[in-house]
């Protein structure tokens, strides 16, 4: 299972310079768990740097994986992450998602670089 940090699906839906590094993760629709936060952090910055249309096109896109919610257990394990790694709440969120349902997280966000089951890309 995978699940695609936010800033890695603004990199691949923007065409970054890392946007194909994330392209397996997401291509492999059966194997994608995306979490609802996600989907917000997402749509927030489409709408603002684009328009309303291209950011509910992005969240379609993002709805072929397996959207998980926020449940009781993912945020009590979000909150200890965020505690143990000093982690902003958004990303241990996404952290616990992917822990929860033993997915490899992809992302360019330096501070997950070296956590276990990992797929890390510099930031260009």
């Amino acid at each position: 299972m995978n699940v695609v940090d936010s800033s890695g699906w603004l990199e691949y839906f923007g065409k970054g310079l890392n946007g194909e590094f994330f392209a397996p993760a997401i291509k492999a629709s059966t194997q994608l768990v995306v979490p609802t936060i996600s989907m917000y952090e997402v749509y927030k910055r489409i709408v603002l740097q684009r328009d309303e249309e291209e950011a509910l096109s992005a969240i379609s896109w993002m709805a072929i994986g397996l959207v998980t919610d926020l449940t009781q257990e993912i945020a009590l394990a979000a909150a200890d992450l965020s505690v143990d790694l000093k982690l902003p709440m958004a990303d241990s969120i996404i952290l616990a998602t992917a822990r929860a349902h033993t997915a490899i997280l992809w992302t360019q966000d330096e501070h997950f670089k070296d956590l276990p089951d990992v797929r890390y890309v510099e930031k260009k």
